[in-house]
This record gives C-alpha cells, sequence and structure tokens, in this order.
C-alpha cells in the first residue's frame, strides 16, 4: 500500500513540474532578429575565372586579395508582429575594389513583407538600376527537418533541408520558440523563426546574431512601396529578356535576383 502511495505521489510531483514548465515557457510572437549575411567572396571571384577572361580576371582578383578579407559581411534586419515579417537590410559600405561591386550575391537587393495570415508576399526587388515591386504567394519549400541543433542568438535551433529553384540547396535552421514561421529574405515554410541559412554550394548564408524580444506596433511591419508593380511570372519574364544575351550569366544572375 506505502509503495503505492509512494509511486502517485512521485507521479504527481513530476506531472506537476512538467505543467509549472510549461506554464513559465515564454513563446516570442513579436520583436526584431538582426541578422549577418556571411559572402565567401574569394570563391564566389573565383568561381568567375575561366579561359576566356583568366588574364584580367585573375589579376583584378589578386589586386582584391590585396586590400579585401575573404569574407564580406551584410547587415540586415527582420522585425515581426501579427504573423507577419518584415526583412530589410542595412546600408553597406562600398567594397575598396569597385570592380567586384556589382556581384549580385555579395549586395542585398530585397525587401520582403510576408504576410503568414493572407499568404501573401511583397518583395521591392533592385535589379541594378530598375527597381520592382514583386507581389505574390510565399515561396513553397518542400523542408525536410533532421534532428540535428544548434545554438544561434541564444536559441536552441532544428535543422533543415531543402532544394529550392530545382537546383539550389539549402540547410535552415529555426526555432519554434519564437512561433511566427518566418525568416530571413524569401525563406520561410517551418514551424518557427529560422534564425540561419545557408546555401552551401553559393558560398553565402544567414545567421541572426541576436534576438530583441518587444511589442511593435502595426507600422513597424508594412509593406514597401517603391517599384515597378509587378507579379512572380512578370517579374521572371523581365529577368529572363533583360539577361538573354548574358551567355553563362544569365542563368546565374536569374537566380541571385528570384532568391
Amino acid at each position: 500500500m506505502m509503495k503505492s502511495v509512494c509511486i502517485l505521489v512521485f507521479c504527481f510531483w513530476v506531472t506537476a513540474g512538467q505543467y509549472a514548465r510549461a506554464q513559465s515557457a515564454h513563446f516570442t510572437t513579436s520583436g526584431t532578429i538582426e541578422f549577418d549575411k556571411n559572402v565567401n567572396m574569394y570563391a564566389l571571384i573565383n568561381k568567375r575565372i575561366n579561359k576566356d577572361n583568366e588574364s584580367f580576371m585573375q589579376t583584378a582578383f589578386e589586386a582584391y586579395k590585396k586590400s579585401n578579407p575573404q569574407m564580406k559581411v551584410l547587415k540586415s534586419t527582420l522585425t515581426f508582429a501579427d504573423n507577419k515579417t518584415l526583412f530589410t537590410p542595412k546600408a553597406e559600405e562600398e567594397m575598396s575594389n569597385s570592380f567586384f561591386g556589382d556581384e549580385p550575391m555579395a549586395t542585398q537587393n530585397n525587401i520582403v513583407y510576408t504576410d503568414l495570415n493572407t499568404d501573401k508576399k511583397i518583395s521591392q526587388k533592385k535589379v541594378f538600376e530598375q527597381t520592382f515591386l514583386v507581389t505574390e504567394s510565399p515561396r513553397k519549400i518542400n523542408w525536410k527537418i533532421t534532428d540535428e541543433t544548434r545554438d544561434i542568438a541564444g536559441y536552441t535551433c532544428r535543422r533543415a533541408n531543402a532544394i529550392i529553384m530545382d537546383s539550389v540547396y539549402v540547410v535552415a535552421f529555426y526555432t519554434n520558440e519564437i512561433t511566427v514561421s518566418g525568416g530571413p529574405e524569401s525563406f520561410s515554410g517551418l514551424p518557427g523563426m529560422i534564425l540561419g541559412v545557408a546555401l552551401p554550394h553559393d558560398n553565402v548564408s544567414w545567421f541572426a546574431t541576436k534576438v530583441i524580444d518587444s511589442t511593435l506596433p502595426p507600422s513597424a511591419v508594412a509593406p514597401p512601396k517603391k517599384g515597378k508593380p509587378v507579379d512572380d511570372k512578370g517579374f521572371m519574364t523581365t529577368l529572363k529578356a533583360a539577361f538573354k544575351d548574358w551567355g553563362n550569366y544569365a542563368q546565374y544572375f536569374s537566380k541571385v535576383f528570384s532568391l
């Protein structure tokens, strides 16, 4: 009899402890996330060198390495509230060697607003001298969630993998402690906030450095207004026409501006 009582008391104690922990758990629904975009410039530039441009490009590459670090770091913020997100790049300093300043993967061309309540995304995309305002649904990504975890900005994040745009391999890390299913740029669709994204074959990543849990007014998460209004199909048609004579670079530039 005494043994049964002890078992019941123990089970009650465990259940009560779990309930207390669940009650005390805090889930973030509003705030600001600071991101670093890390670009391996040496790897990107090296990929652009071929037998047709080697004599010139190799010299320019060596000059670039003398005055620029291997990794270029770009800053951005992601504000979120009411199940909406706004990704905004911060102004950047120009590279010491401007010859590679037009490398699109090494810049931040997009302001991205996502309303997860209405399944709507509005992106202000700068393509060289033109600016577009692209309205579409958030990209549907077939994520494969794994058991791997890592700490990012103080949050335990789980890894997920995916292929987007037919060939771009994506590794993402998300936390369910932030309940909004958003992320940097156009990456979303996981059961929590994405705090880390890497495109290993494209030499670029976005990782959160700081999460500020705060209550934001509705005006803090508002869509961009500047640019020529187009839908996704119209934007892709424009890119295809613009890069039709760019040879081997056409596919690369179209991919980067479509991220």
